[in-house]
């Protein structure tokens, strides 16, 4: 269970950010000096250096989102240039691609993050550039929402890379992109010029995620633990009907990968943000069979965050740093290693940094929102909790101080049930390698943290 300190704040971490994106300036550039565009897409660190993965194109954004955010906080045009530029270059087959759950993550990192920017007064508004912005994210909602699989009794989800019989835990971050695209005035026009509301498709996605994928004690299975997430649900598409959890990343369907359980903790808080910016008119429109109204949707999404969140809390080890699994086989021989600060060279199971920077992020916003609602006990154990985690994170041996090491954030994995993740030589487990979106969500919480520091505006996808 994390041991959560109360009394850090945003500010003690100042010094820790700083070297943060010191060390991500220097990094960004090595990898965009080194890596060859004919390779393909970097994907994860072997032996510090970044290497291609073919599995789906879903890691660019993350290596160009990184340079926007990099401009974020420290101001040098440099990496604005190549975000900007690279973004120009190679990121439109991600707007039009048919076959990925990942819209989220690739468009929303480049074309939202310098659109958001533009919004905040960052950079010059520039009236086409904006337009472009703007139209890559339309389409790119548009594209996403047009991977959909209907079931009954109104709910439906943006299926997967492995078909339409299959929904990911993965894909709540890509409701994003389809908000986006939403409140920018779009729709996905269909058969017979079928107008489908995209925030509609969102948040059929949103409850469909919420009661096939997460779990909360109601005694579905006999590994029904509140709070747990599966990594993916099958359908049967003859009839719509649920037939079994599984897992593509994870060990079982019947424990939690803690990226996929990420992703679910840190998606519905930054949605419930997004609620909030809505017109009262929306409701009425949106899901409404399901929901109906305002408070109806926001309970639900608070449900699921609170559950994951609490979930996070005790399953984890005390700094706060999870194991790649919460079932993987070789925990048993880790006698209380939940009361023990996580160990990434241990003999038995690797650790999962990249989960951990993107939880934090979650349990951060949760809690700064529920506090906004004047739930403040709840609300300060959350915000506590991500920033006693990211106090961790960004320090040894998590942090990549070493400017040899591509990577930022060591002790990330991407597929283990694959053995895809490099085992250094005498170790029995993967560690000391670095993942495109480990880094980039470190980032991400870095300026999360950096504004709330230094008082500048709340930063939101939506911006």
């Amino acid at each position: 269970m994390i041991d959560i300190d109360y009394d850090v704040t945003p500010a003690d971490l100042s010094a820790r950010l700083l070297q943060l994106f010191e060390l991500a300036g220097r990094k960004i550039i090595d990898i965009q000096n080194s890596w060859d565009a004919a390779d393909g897409t970097p994907v994860f660190t072997v032996e510090g250096r970044y290497t291609t993965r073919g599995w789906t194109e879903w890691t660019q954004g993350f290596q160009f989102g990184s340079a926007v955010l990099q401009y974020d906080v420290t101001g040098d045009a440099h990496f604005l240039e190549l975000g900007r530029r690279r973004t120009v270059e190679v990121m439109a087959g991600h707007v039009s691609h048919v076959g990925v759950h990942d819209h989220g993550f690739n468009n929303v990192s480049t074309y939202g993050n310098l659109l958001r920017l533009m919004r905040e007064g960052r950079i010059p508004v520039n009236n086409w550039e904006q337009n472009f912005y703007e139209l890559a994210l339309k389409l790119s909602g548009a594209v996403q929402a047009a991977r959909w699989t209907d079931l009954p009794n109104g709910l439906g989800y943006i299926y997967s890379f492995n078909g339409p019989h299959s929904l990911f835990s993965d894909t709540i971050r890509s409701l994003r992109v389809l908000a986006m695209s939403d409140r920018l005035g779009h729709v996905l026009m269909g058969e017979k010029d079928r107008r489908i509301n995209l925030l509609d498709r969102a948040w059929r996605h949103a409850e469909t995620t919420a009661q096939y994928n997460v779990y909360f004690g109601t005694d579905r299975d006999s590994w029904d633990v509140p709070g747990r997430v599966v990594h993916e649900s099958i359908f049967n598409l003859n009839d719509g009907s649920y037939r079994c959890p599984s897992t593509q990343q994870g060990y079982t369907p019947f424990s939690t990968w803690t990226r996929g359980h990420a992703w679910i903790l840190c998606g519905y808080p930054e949605q419930l943000e997004f609620i909030d910016s809505l017109p009262d008119e929306v409701f009425d429109t949106c899901a409404a069979d399901l929901y109906g109204s305002r408070e109806a949707v926001t309970n639900r999404f608070i449900d699921v965050a609170v559950a994951c969140a609490d979930f996070y809390i005790r399953e984890t080890p005390t700094d706060g740093i999870p194991y790649w699994d919460t079932g993987a086989p070789g925990l048993a021989y880790m006698e209380g290693y939940r009361e023990l600060p996580a160990d990434p060279y241990n003999a038995y199971e690797p650790v999962d940094s990249s989960a951990a920077a993107i939880s934090a992020q979650g349990l951060i916003r949760l809690g700064r929102y529920l506090n906004g609602r004047g739930c403040t006990e709840e609300g300060s154990k959350y915000l506590q909790a991500g920033l006693t985690v990211a106090r961790r994170l960004f320090e040894e041996p998590y942090l990549s101080t070493d400017d040899a090491h591509q990577g930022l954030i060591l002790h990330s994995i991407y597929h283990r049930p694959n053995g895809w993740d490099h085992v250094p030589e005498g170790r029995s487990i993967p560690c000391g390698e670095s993942s495109m979106w480990g880094d980039y969500h470190a980032l991400e919480l870095g300026v999360l943290l950096h504004r709330l520091a230094t008082d500048q505006p709340y930063y939101t996808f939506f911006g």
